[in-house]
Order: C-alpha cells, then structure tokens, then sequence
C-alpha cells in the first residue's frame, strides 16, 4: 500500500494555541485533508475556535501531556479506519506546505515513518536547542539501531504499523521517541528524513518542551532501551550510518 492509496489524515495536538491553530487548520483543510485534532485541556479559546471548524474535535477535561494526546488520536484515527496519519503542531512551526513532499515520501517508503526534519535554515534554531536534539539523535538512533534526523519533530507520517503501538506505556513527549524506538525495533520499519525549515520566532508561543525535565526523561527512557535490546555495540554501529534524507520528492 503506498501513500497514494492509503487513507490519510493529519493529527493535530495542541494546548493554549488560540493564536495559531485557525490558520493552521485551514491551511490543512485546503489541502484537502481531514483533520482530527485533540486538546490537552486548553484554558484559552482554542477549543471553541477548532469546534467552529469542520474537524474532528477530542477534548481532555485536563492537561494529560503529549503523549496522551497523541495517544488518543491514534486510537481515533483507527477507529475511524485511518491507514496512516500525519502529526503538526499547532503553533504555526509546521507548515502545510510542507505536507504534500512528506506524503510523496511516504509513497515512495512504504513500511516507513516519515519525519520532518529541520535541516534547513538551521541558523534560526537556538543553540542549546539545536546541541540538545543533536545529542536527542545520537541516543535515541542509538536505541532504534538505525539512523534517525532530527528525532524531536513533531511533524511526522505514521504508517498504521506505527500506531498500532498506541499502548505503549511511556508518556508525555517521551511517547515520540518511544513509538520511533519501538517501531524499529519490534515492527522493522524504517526511517526516512523530509527536509523542512527550521522556525523559530518571537511570534511563536513559548515551548511547552522543559529542556531539564523532558529532556532528563527521555534520556533515562532511552538508556534503558539501549540496553533492554541488547546487541549494544552493533545496533551503535549501525545507528552511525548516514540516515535515508529525501532530498527531493514529486508531491503532485
């Protein structure tokens, strides 16, 4: 089953993103996809302004995390017979423009997860954003015994393989490097790198990513991980190959 013929949509978390998430949806929809989105318990109005839209709404009475939100996203997109879903954020850093080179991608690796990865305009990243995802690469492609770039984008294509691992028990952004390690290991998919921009501006609301809390929590789930797999030095060697970057794709 290639991208082409598989049933799609785009799965949007989000939490207090009133002043993006409109544009971002819309921008979604006149591509003609759908949309599922899930808010984490937001206290501002984006849930009344994604109701207003022509969208499927999953609402959390409180802040459940990342991690639950794209869990329960999973369980809808499959409940509603979804092949596959693409994931964005909601505060404007990905684009939908993006969405039709990722898809082409996706066609062309079936049985892969298809990141986003911000390898261009990498000036505008901060640097102790950009040293910390590099060292989030080095570990967590050291735990799939693959190769993987920019293992912290939020922008990616799950094929249904991938969700089917909706009950994986780690949480909050954690959940993102997990279903990456897990997918490798125990479901054999592959790993392929879109390259997209890196945006990082003052008009963005401020991160709900904690540089010392999730960072210290992926890099203890990721250790363990390296060591439940065992084969330590050669799932390292591996990891060390030149990861499978899609320069160009034809998105028509």
């Amino acid at each position: 089953m290639t991208a082409n013929t598989t049933r799609w949509c785009v799965l949007i978390p989000c939490l207090n993103e009133e002043e993006a998430i409109q544009s971002v949806i819309e921008s979604v929809l006149a591509l003609g996809a759908a949309v599922i989105v899930i808010d984490d318990g937001s206290d501002d109005r984006t849930p009344e302004i994604v109701a207003s839209l022509p969208v499927t709404l999953l609402r959390h009475a409180q802040r459940c995390g990342k991690g639950e939100a794209l869990r329960h996203g999973f369980r809808e997109a499959l409940r509603q017979g979804f092949d596959a879903v693409l994931t964005m954020d909601g505060d404007g850093q990905h684009v939908a423009e993006d969405i039709p080179r990722i898809v082409a991608a996706a066609a062309g690796y079936p049985e892969h997860i298809v990141i986003g990865a911000r390898l261009l305009d990498r000036a505008q990243q901060p640097k102790s954003r950009r040293r910390a995802n590099a060292v989030a690469d080095w570990g967590i492609s050291w735990a799939c015994a693959q190769p993987v770039a920019d293992t912290q984008s939020g922008q990616r294509w799950y094929p249904r393989t991938a969700m089917e691992l909706v009950n994986l028990s780690a949480e909050h952004f954690v959940f993102e490097a997990a279903i990456l390690i897990a997918a490798s290991r125990e479901k054999k998919l592959g790993v392929v790198a879109v390259p997209i921009a890196s945006r990082y501006h003052d008009t963005f609301r401020r991160s709900h990513f904690s540089p010392v809390r999730d960072v210290t929590r992926i890099t203890t789930y990721t250790i363990g991980c390296v060591f439940h797999y065992g084969n330590v030095i050669a799932s390292y060697r591996r990891s060390r190959a030149r990861p499978l970057i899609v320069q160009d794709t034809n998105a028509s």
